[in-house]
Parts: C-alpha cells; sequence; structure tokens
C-alpha cells in the first residue's frame, strides 16, 4: 500500500493508526454484530460512543464544566448563521475581526440579523498579519466579538487570544483545534468543523457557556438553536454518527500516543519551525506572512513566478506530496500540517524542496 503525504487543507489527513482501527472496526464494532455506521443512534452502543467522545472532548482540551458540547452538521459554515441568531439579542451589536475569507463571509451573513460592524480588517496587507485592535475599541455594548483564530487560506492566526474587555468573544477555530492548549474560559462560544483535526467532514462541534443559551431569536430554526441541542444532548435528531464515533479515536490518539494537546504542540510547533527555518533561508520559496502572524498549520508559500509554483506543485504530486496547489485566492503554494501530518512527512517535502530548487 502506497500511503502519500496529503497536505490538503481540508479534508485532511487522519492519523494512520486511528483509520487502521476503523478498518478493524467498520463490520463489527467491539462484538455488536454491526459497523457503527449501521447501529441505532438510540442503541445503548452508540448512546455509550457519543457520551465517551464527549468526555475525552472535556478531558483532552481541558473544556469547563460550565460550558456544553455540541455535535452538530452543517460545517462551521452554518456556524455563520447559528452564531449571531443565537447571540445577536441583546443590544443587537457585534464586532468582527477580519483576518482572511472565512471571517468575511461570516461578517457577511451575520450583518442580515442586526447592527455589525467590522472592528479590524488585515484586507489592506493582504491578510499576512493578523489585524491589531485594543479591548477600548470595542463596543462595550456589544453582544460579542467573533474572530477566526486560524486562517487556512493565507496562513495566518491570532498569536495570542485577544482582549475585548467585558465583552463575550466567539472564535471560529476549525484549523486550529485540538493543536494546541487552548484556555477555553476566555471565549464565550467557539465552533469548529471536524475535517481538519478532528474527524471526517459532517461534523461540527460547538463549545458553548450555558449562560449564553436561550436566547436566540424568534425565527431561528430549532436545528440552529443551541439550546435545542443542549437539551437533547445533541440527539434531537440524528447525529453525524460515524464522524462522532472518529473523534473519539482521535482523541484517544491525541490522549494516549501524543501526550495530550501539549505534547501536541510541541510536536506541531517543531513541524512548522522546520518548515518555516527553511523558507527563510529560500533563495527560490519565499513566505509572505509577518512573523508574528505564522500560522502552525497552514503555510503558504510561492516562488513568485506562476507557471513555476504550477511546475512544483506538478512535480510534488508526482513525488507523493499532494494537494500543495495554494487557494486560488491566494495562489501559490499552502502545506498545511495538521494534527495527524507526521514529522517524517515536513522532513521529506523540505527535503524534496532543496531537491527542486537545487534542480530549478
Amino acid at each position: 500500500m502506497r500511503r502519500v503525504y496529503n497536505f490538503s487543507a481540508g479534508p485532511s489527513m487522519l492519523p494512520l493508526s486511528v483509520l487502521e482501527r476503523a478498518a478493524a472496526e467498520m463490520t463489527d464494532y467491539q462484538g455488536s454484530g454491526m459497523s457503527v455506521m449501521e447501529m441505532s443512534h438510540r442503541s445503548p452502543v452508540y448512546e455509550k460512543i457519543i457520551g465517551e467522545t464527549e468526555q475525552l472532548m472535556r478531558s483532552v482540551l481541558n473544556i469547563p464544566d460550565s460550558y456544553k458540547v455540541l455535535f452538530l452538521q452543517g460545517g462551521a459554515t452554518t456556524q455563520f448563521s447559528a452564531v449571531p441568531m443565537n447571540l445577536l439579542t441583546g443590544s443587537g451589536k457585534a464586532e468582527y475581526v477580519i483576518s482572511g475569507q472565512f471571517s468575511q463571509k461570516a461578517y457577511e451573513e451575520a450583518r442580515r440579523y442586526g447592527d455589525v460592524r467590522v472592528l479590524a480588517s488585515g484586507a489592506d496587507n493582504q491578510f499576512r498579519r493578523i489585524p491589531v485592535f485594543s479591548a477600548r475599541e470595542v463596543r462595550q455594548d456589544a453582544d460579542y466579538v467573533h474572530i477566526c483564530y486560524n486562517n487556512t487560506i493565507f496562513g495566518t492566526r491570532f498569536p495570542e487570544i485577544p482582549d475585548t474587555g467585558k465583552v463575550p468573544l466567539v472564535a471560529d477555530l476549525s484549523s486550529c483545534i485540538m493543536s494546541e492548549p487552548l484556555d477555553l474560559s476566555r471565549f464565550a462560544l467557539v465552533y469548529a468543523g471536524a475535517q481538519k483535526n478532528m474527524a471526517p467532514a459532517g461534523l461540527t462541534v460547538v463549545f458553548v457557556r450555558e449562560d449564553f443559551l436561550g436566547k436566540a431569536m424568534a425565527i431561528t430554526p430549532l436545528m440552529l438553536n443551541y439550546q435545542v441541542a443542549a437539551e437533547h444532548s445533541s440527539m434531537y435528531n440524528t447525529p453525524p454518527c460515524y464522524a462522532i464515533y472518529i473523534a473519539k479515536l482521535v482523541l484517544e490518539w491525541v490522549r494516549d500516543d501524543i501526550g495530550g494537546l501539549a505534547g501536541m504542540a510541541e510536536r506541531n510547533r517543531r513541524k512548522a519551525r522546520r518548515l518555516y527555518e527553511y523558507l527563510d533561508a529560500s533563495r527560490l520559496f519565499s513566505n509572505l506572512v509577518e512573523t508574528s502572524s505564522r500560522s502552525i498549520m497552514n503555510v503558504t508559500f510561492t516562488t513568485g513566478d506562476r507557471s513555476l509554483d504550477e511546475r512544483f506543485c506538478l512535480a510534488a504530486d508526482q513525488a507523493g506530496f499532494v494537494n500543495l496547489k495554494g487557494h486560488r485566492s491566494a495562489g501559490g503554494m499552502r502545506a498545511s500540517i495538521y494534527n495527524a501530518m507526521p514529522e517524517e512527512g515536513v522532513n521529506d517535502l523540505v527535503a524534496f524542496m532543496e531537491a527542486f530548487e537545487k534542480q530549478d
């Protein structure tokens, strides 16, 4: 079997040991005589799976007891609507920090529901750094401030959790969840599509502080109402059962094989440091992101020549380094080095880039 190094921005790699375990349990999950794909979400066997997944998530991510863990569907994009529908109900004001394409989309969607303002934006520098703002600039009667913590397209991330004063903070953590320890108590709500670091596409997780439940607009569809999901333990309807099961296996891998999020952070920082150090020394490739804003999940780079970028991507693909082409809005290349990307994948990529540079 030949497995490639998959640098896709998502859906992305899953740990090989997780895939192998899932394959072994595919037709008979722990003596049940059926696949997780087949069993009723109301069955005792599956109720145990989802219950264990939530407890693992609380333990691995250190989620405070005062937060509800919701397993939802619709991707992070659905949360662009759900967040304002559930939270934009006090003053009807919200602040959005635009650090890339997805925060821009979240802002545009939220504008449909209230007085939503751009607090800060990185558009003026082509999103090469995270926009800076202070708590003093935040409207103190705003219902929340929204950020996208890591930006897959432009390869940037917040270097630290921003201070928003007394105004609640909401974050899209889709492309960095579980990559390093994060003080979730600093947020009123976080959400993440699971297809980067946690599970296959189809599962979206939401961690919401309990005192932010029960505030939804009257027009909120029941499937977007966080209180409905919380009251029914994410089972108002059939949840994404198999993706939740894979999330359970991934959480066990992080806990048992990696050393929790502290171990994961060390591993991810080594991978990113190796790639950035090469890019900073290279005469062919360059990373355009300001150092303080560099992502450890998505590393963007370019030769500055579109035809040469295309030639590099083709050669890389043939050598087993796939999905390195950058997003169409940014161009160049992008190596998404999420949790499941092994360190040897990054080391081998750097060796390939060095060889390509020498022969170019």
